[in-house]
């Protein structure tokens, strides 16, 4: 058997401080940069008006391995808006890939073998805001991409999990029995 990590995701969501607005849900792909995840990344390389793609770095000339491609979920309409996906989203989520290696979560051996896509929320009033909580932005981001850099990696919720809670677990913004919304 081999031990290539072919196509892993993930997913989380980190509230924000109360009222910011900073709510962070990456949803993430992990895998070998010679299988179906590599594909994909090198696919995401070319640029489309308003989803801005960008690597994931601590600093310039600092890209994080695994090697990480941003891709915004909204389409992006401001430069402000674009300064807070390449500001504390950018930063948060390089330092939460690296941070991953350093804690052993993503194996070092592998980090020049793997490649993350994240797709990335940033609410678009907050670019709106011209007090946004940057410090939060980075909070809630940096937390979400480890939680789901871990889940990634451990194939977590599992099956079991998954099909125990069937029953038990309704969607935060949409409720099959009532037709309503939770939030």
């Amino acid at each position: 058997m081999s031990d290539t990590l072919w196509f892993r995701t993930g997913e989380a969501t980190v509230f924000s401080s109360e009222g910011q607005g900073t709510d962070a849900m990456p949803e993430i792909l992990i895998g070998d940069v010679k299988g179906p995840a590599g594909h994909a990344f090198a696919n995401l390389m070319g640029q489309t008006e308003g989803h801005t793609r960008m690597f994931a770095i601590r600093a310039c000339n600092q890209q994080v391995r695994p090697a990480t491609i941003m891709v915004p979920k909204v389409t992006i309409k401001s430069s402000a808006y674009v300064n807070l996906f390449g500001g504390p989203v950018q930063s948060a989520v390089a330092d939460a890939v690296l941070d991953s290696v350093i804690e052993g979560v993503i194996p070092a051996d592998k980090a020049n073998d793997l490649c993350i896509i994240a797709m990335l929320w940033i609410a678009p009033e907050c670019a709106a805001d011209p007090d946004v909580d940057r410090k939060d932005l980075y909070r809630t981001n940096y937390e979400a991409m480890k939680l789901a850099i871990s889940r990634a990696m451990s194939n977590s919720p599992s099956i079991e999990e998954l099909i125990a809670n069937r029953n038990k677990i309704v969607h935060e913004m949409y409720d099959p029995e009532t037709g309503e919304s939770q939030w």
